[in-house]
């Protein structure tokens, strides 16, 4: 759908009408009563002013139960509860995700610590072995914070001290530690994750050997013909290491010589981390800490042009650094099932009709045919004309500073190059994706606009002039807003008698009023659900509803992998000028969508006679879905949850070709998360393959965990209930497994629960809700709500009738603007698509979710992160402009609150 929030101003504009007081008589300033002024005839009687319509809007604002917040952030609207040192840690839960602020003295915006500094942030958290603990650095580009473990005597047990936007540290055993997230340079807001041992995030570089206590060191001005004073002198003087091989004019091997160093080296070495020296009793880790932090005071100086350890290699390295693990999304509709009969066909092309697309990303290199712009407006365009060959999202036009890369999201669950041990999969990885883009930098753009596209995907006549090589086979649309058109019905009647197919998210606005273009006839309109396959908060229903499909919820964290259960695929981010490659977590139908396209594109693969004549037949045959709601189609979910290894066997049936028996069980979810209040969730175990398979015995590790089937065949296969009993349990985090055994193979699902302690959910600090009048183009109220322990109410009185949207969030590093990097972040109805509210009476009931939005960086930058940025640092002063973590776009609406 039209996901992106709207265009972030550089300022809060608000407007202040001041009227004038009317004096009467009184003393003259000579002091003499003037005489009495002869009394004048009343005026005729005039009809009052009309006075504007005014009402008030109100609504609850929720904080996932998954996440949490720094007790001591720089917001000084919020009370400050000290976390800086490991006796007043903050206790936490686990899993967990956590957003915070630290900053070094005199750096970072104005603000409670801005002077004095907050170096330390201390969490206590009972961790299990396994358990990885990640910290994503929110302004790395002019920041550097690491990632500290200790045990509860005060050893330090574990670190990450790299220079790049990600910390990540393994748990080695069961127990409760200190977390410690500490500012090494400059000021930042972070967040942290910690997940679960099951699925670790595998993003993250590889903790690398090392040879401790050496350095390779290159030099900024080292020509051995300029006879100036060798480099290597000053470090031997001020850091106390000594050269021991190389030389002028190229690396240096430097060694560190522990012992003989006094402590002004030592200090010159360690920086703002020196105290934590004391704290390590392990030789081994304090070998390697040392050397690490010596190496980040090394990249500081401006003297240095690199530093790196010297690593050790061996006579092979295949590290997997792809984050499948955390694509939760596509277990749940079989797709792993499917992919063991096709990936795609590169023959195979969707259309993805959208924001346009990011071509470098490293995981669409390669996935992409030629496509088209066909945003006509010059202004909305933002690429300096209107309808031309290049489908790209331009990036920061037009005063952005964050943009929703929308297009390259949805074009990456289609397609995203997988198996390749590189971010994420798309769900038909092996075909290929038409960009064409149709809404501009405002995040929106004309139904005329996208017709054209649509005719172009279809190989039919359009305003380009021009048609691709070879037609879609399926288009996407991602996008929704405008009412019934005739003229639109028959195009979309024109394109299905082409043979293409077309699927269109169903909506953002929790509404069962008809979406379009979803619910046109001849589209296969998508509902979203959840990791537990329930229908999500936000998604549109009705009878146009054909089929749901995975379309995540940014609230929660229902398998316990430390992130929200977003769908994550591929990205961007503006920094500066520049854009990185990440990969987001969204929430929406426009997640949902593309799902369905590529199981459309693994069908087509394995049967390119499929016509949408087909495709309709087998839906309503349930031959495509596992049936969900009420028996038979339903308004929620249609003809069910997309099952794509069902929908592979029924493509191949139709041509009377079908893979050998396979039987294999497989269940929908890896592990589950009840955190400190969820008693049941469940858990799908069905056959993954083609053949015959039963059941034998489902059991649980634990006496305290107990499932039983809920809606299971004469196979017992189906839907199973798990729930928990914490009764018994002492405070703490426990770890189970639900043993699923089976006539073929047997399976383990993992389940985390906490009991007693701290819980998460309700606070998140003071919460900034801004009321945008996009008319004006400004922000016209804002209030400050603070939890009552269930949420965040708030309400706005005496608004003029008109259009708003409600934008909330926090502002940790108090720059003036919510939703930064770090920050929770919603909107009515949703971050992917803010609803405007239409105020000619009292409004109640505008409930919403905050949360934290999170992107994942891209893995090959890794290699050359830090010398990258630490190099920026040094070059410059001027702080780059922050946006909202996922990427979302504040298009338009100003996210910048009053200051107090």
């Amino acid at each position: 759908m039209r996901t992106q929030l709207q265009r972030i101003l550089l300022g809060l504009i608000i407007s202040v009408l001041a009227t004038g007081c009317g004096g009467g008589g009184g003393s003259g300033s000579d002091g003499n009563t003037a005489p009495a002024p002869a009394p004048t005839p009343a005026p005729a009687p005039v009809d009052p002013p009309s006075v504007a319509e005014a009402f008030s809007l109100s609504g609850t604002i929720t904080a996932s139960a998954s996440q949490t917040a720094d007790s001591d952030t720089n917001d000084p609207t919020q009370p400050a509860v000290s976390n800086d040192t490991p006796p007043n840690a903050q206790v936490i839960p686990n899993p967990i995700t956590l957003g915070g602020y630290i900053n070094l003295p005199g750096t970072g915006p104005a603000g409670r610590s801005q002077q004095s500094g907050d170096i330390d942030d201390y969490f206590q958290v009972d961790l299990l072995a396994g358990q990885r603990i990640t910290m994503l650095v929110g302004d790395f580009d002019v920041a550097d914070a690491d990632l500290y473990l200790f045990d509860m005597r005060g050893n330090l047990v574990n670190f990450s001290v790299d220079t790049g936007e990600v910390e990540t540290l393994r748990i080695a055993e069961d127990g409760t530690y200190l977390v410690n997230a500490l500012a090494f340079a400059g000021a930042t807001n972070y967040i942290i994750a910690i997940g679960s041992p099951s699925e670790p995030a595998q993003f993250q570089p590889q903790a690398h050997k090392i040879i401790p206590w050496q350095a390779v060191v290159a030099y900024r001005d080292d020509d051995p013909k300029a006879r100036k004073a060798d480099p290597s002198e000053y470090l031997s003087r001020t850091m106390g290491l000594q050269e021991s091989a190389g030389g002028p004019g190229r690396a240096r091997l430097m060694a560190m010589r522990p012992g003989q160093v006094d402590a002004q080296q030592r200090q010159q070495r360690l920086g703002s981390a020196a105290d934590k020296l004391s704290a390590i009793r392990d030789p081994e880790i304090r070998a390697r800490w040392e050397t690490l932090m010596t190496i980040k005071s090394l990249r500081k100086d401006s003297r240095v042009l690199h530093a790196d350890p010297n690593y050790e290699v061996t006579t092979q390295a295949a590290p997997n650094d792809t984050a499948y693990p955390l694509q939760w999304h596509y277990p749940l509709i079989g797709l792993p099932d499917a992919w063991e009969t096709t990936t795609g066909d590169s023959s195979v092309v969707v259309a993805v009709i959208d924001t346009g697309i990011l071509p470098n990303h490293p995981d669409l290199a390669g996935q992409l045919v030629g496509g088209y712009d066909f945003v006509r407006d010059p202004g909305n365009a933002g690429d300096g004309g209107g309808i031309d060959p290049d489908p790209r999202e331009p990036a920061g036009s037009a005063g952005s500073v964050t943009q929703s890369f929308h297009g390259t999201h949805v074009s990456g669950t289609v397609a995203a190059r997988g198996n390749n041990q590189l971010g994420v999969a798309g769900s038909a990885y092996r075909s290929r994706v038409m960009p064409l883009r149709a809404l501009g930098t405002d995040g929106g753009g004309t139904s005329y606009d996208v017709d054209q596209a649509v005719r172009y995907a279809a190989g039919l006549p359009n305003d380009s002039g021009t048609v691709p090589q070879t037609r879609a086979d399926i288009i996407n649309l991602s996008l929704g807003g405008a009412p019934f058109s005739q003229t639109t019905q028959n195009l979309y009647n024109e394109v299905r008698s082409a043979g293409v197919m077309v699927v269109a998210a169903a909506g953002n606005e929790a509404s069962a009023s008809p979406g379009y273009p979803a619910a046109y006839d001849g589209v296969i309109s998508v509902s979203a659900v959840d990791l537990q396959r329930r229908l999500t908060p936000y998604s549109n229903t009705g009878n146009r509803i054909d089929v749901a499909a995975p379309g995540g919820d940014n609230s929660v964290d229902l398998n316990g992998d430390g992130y929200p259960d977003g769908v994550l695929s591929t990205g961007g981010r503006v920094s500066g000028s520049a854009v990185n490659f990440v990969y987001s977590f969204l929430s929406g139908t426009s997640m949902a969508s593309p799902h369905v396209a590529g199981v459309l594109a693994l069908m087509k693969s394995v049967n390119p006679n499929l016509t949408p004549a087909d495709i309709d037949a087998m839906l309503a045959a349930g031959l495509l879905s596992d049936d969900l709601g009420a028996p038979g189609r339903d308004n929620q979910f249609g003809h069910g949850i997309i099952n794509a290894q069902r929908a592979v066997l029924a493509a191949l049936e139709a041509i009377g070709n079908s893979p050998a028996d396979n039987p294999r069980l497989t269940a929908s979810v890896n592990s589950l998360n009840f955190g400190g209040s969820t008693t049941s969730l469940s858990v799908i175990l069905r056959n993954g393959g083609k053949g015959e398979l039963r059941l034998l015995s489902v059991s649980t590790s634990e006496s305290w965990l107990q499932v039983s089937a809920a809606n299971a065949d004469a196979d017992g296969l189906g839907e199973y209930e798990v729930s928990v009993d914490r009764s018994n349990l002492p405070p703490g985090i426990y770890a189970a497994e639900i043993n699923a055994q089976s006539s073929v193979n047997n399976l383990v699902v993992q389940v985390l629960v906490s009991a007693g302690g701290v819980a998460a959910g309700a606070d998140l600090g003071v919460i900034y809700i801004l009321l945008y009048d996009p008319l004006l183009n400004e922000t016209v109220a804002q209030r400050a709500a603070v939890s009552n322990g269930l949420g965040y109410p708030f309400q706005f009185i005496d608004v003029p009738a008109g259009e708003y949207e409600v934008l909330a969030g926090t502002d940790a590093d108090n720059d003036l603007f919510i939703c930064d990097a770090g920050e929770a972040c919603g909107a009515w109805l949703t971050v992917d698509q803010p609803i405007r509210v239409t105020l000619n009476s009292d409004l109640v009931g505008l409930n919403f979710p905050v949360e934290y939005l999170v992107s994942l960086p891209n893995e090959t930058d890794f290699a050359s992160a830090a010398a990258t940025e630490l190099d920026k640092r040094r070059k410059t002063t001027v702080e780059r402009p922050r946006g909202i973590i996922n990427e979302t776009q504040l298009n338009k609406a100003p996210r910048k609150r009053a200051e107090g």
